[in-house]
């Protein structure tokens, strides 16, 4: 079979190609699962040169690289590498201490994920680096926060929570000029939809547990970097002996083939839920931003080529009781924490005891879901099922 290497290729065909090296898998589609630590050598000249293509199972083994492979394919030019993590929040955590040391000064996104706050609040602060949270909003202004000591600018976009759409493009300017990097958690959208890198960004981390893994079967996260950052996370990955399983990197790479098709579908129901939510009278507005009345729509336009399953909806004053009824009275839309996998999911949420630069105020309760790829249709009358229920309980 002759080979694509060198052949221009669409996103969604290197999705199929990219890692995939058919003649050293002895003609398998897919590279097999290597369960290994030690690596013999071949003669003692090699092993005191450390020669080999691979060394020790913690650095690399022929499964991870692959996935490696079709990640940095998926990252686009600007990546050099991309670290494989047991976890989203092993990825941030990893990411943080390879890049930040005592008395640095870090500026976070005041809608990140919220184990990502207890990081920087917990670990990060005893370890002597300081933390200041900013709006997400806040855009070129965010230069009036920076100190001789902030080293680094993390956002999320949109907040996988409260769905606000910081823009990134005017933050990486201002930190690059004042020699800071930027980290970005990049899970809503993935690489596919938007390319963190080619955008100003240094470090682009995935949850790969939600949309890389798309199945509710693994636990992953993945660290792409640019070439100015890329050496202190490829040092950071060694140093803390980061590693991920060799299932669960096969069970992501599997994953990754057939993100084209589930994104694709994520985006076309996704929407068509969210227009349904915002003509419901339960409803008080849609935290969407590929929605055209959402105040990020167009950051959206310019930055992204799509939208993946999961957004926010704010309902109108209604009591605890009436959203558990709600809840209650849903069937295929499950009641749990993460998404991005095949399956419909919905919490309630409220950012407001946690936010620290803004205030969290939306006027009612909160739920977020994520739209999976079970019929549109089907979805509507599980919802209409938990409204008729929430109502009844308005009623008393």
């Amino acid at each position: 079979m002759a080979s694509s290497k060198d052949i221009p290729l669409s996103p969604a065909t290197r999705l199929v190609t990219s890692g995939r090296d058919t003649e050293a898998q002895k003609g398998f589609v897919n590279p097999p699962v290597v369960h290994g630590s030690t690596v013999l050598y071949a003669s003692a000249e090699d092993l005191h040169a450390h020669r080999g293509e691979y060394q020790y199972g913690r650095h690399g083994t022929p499964t991870t690289r692959a996935l490696q492979k079709a990640l940095t394919d998926l990252e686009g030019p600007q990546c050099r590498g991309v670290g494989l993590a047991p976890s989203g929040l092993a990825a941030i955590s990893t990411a943080l201490l390879a890049t930040l040391k005592a008395g640095d000064h870090l500026l976070v996104c005041d809608n990140v994920y919220r184990p990502t706050r207890l990081f920087c609040d917990g670990l990060l602060r005893r370890y002597g680096i300081a933390t200041t949270y900013f709006d997400p909003l806040i855009g070129e202004r965010i230069a009036e926060l920076f100190t001789p000591a902030t080293r680094a600018v993390m956002v999320e976009a949109p907040g996988s929570q409260s769905f606000e759409m910081p823009d990134v493009r005017a933050i990486a300017e201002v930190a690059h000029a004042r020699d800071a990097l930027v980290i970005d958690d990049n899970t809503w959208a993935t690489p596919l939809f938007r390319r963190a890198l080619d955008q100003g960004v240094d470090i682009s981390i995935q949850a790969a547990t939600k949309y890389i893994g798309g199945h509710s079967d693994i636990m992953f996260g993945t660290i792409a970097a640019n070439a100015r950052a890329w050496p202190a996370i490829s040092e950071g990955i060694r140093l803390l002996g980061v590693c991920a399983g060799p299932d669960d990197v096969f069970l992501a790479l599997r994953g990754l083939r057939t993100l084209g098709v589930r994104l694709a579908q994520h985006q076309t129901a996704g929407l068509a839920i969210a227009r349904w939510l915002e003509a419901r009278p339960e409803v008080a507005r849609v935290l969407h931003p590929a929605l055209d009345g959402d105040p990020g729509h167009a950051l959206w336009t310019r930055d992204f080529t799509g939208a993946s399953g999961l957004f926010g909806v704010v309902l109108k004053p209604a009591p605890a009781a009436a959203v558990d009824a709600f809840l209650d009275a849903v069937s295929l839309f499950g009641m749990g924490y993460s998404w991005g996998g095949f399956e419909s999911l919905v919490i309630p949420f409220d950012c407001s005891s946690y936010r620290t630069a803004t205030t969290w105020a939306p006027g009612g309760p909160t739920l977020r879901f994520h739209v999976g790829l079970e019929d549109v249709e089907d979805l509507k009358a599980d919802l209409d099922r938990g409204f008729a229920a929430f109502n009844a309980a308005l009623r008393g």
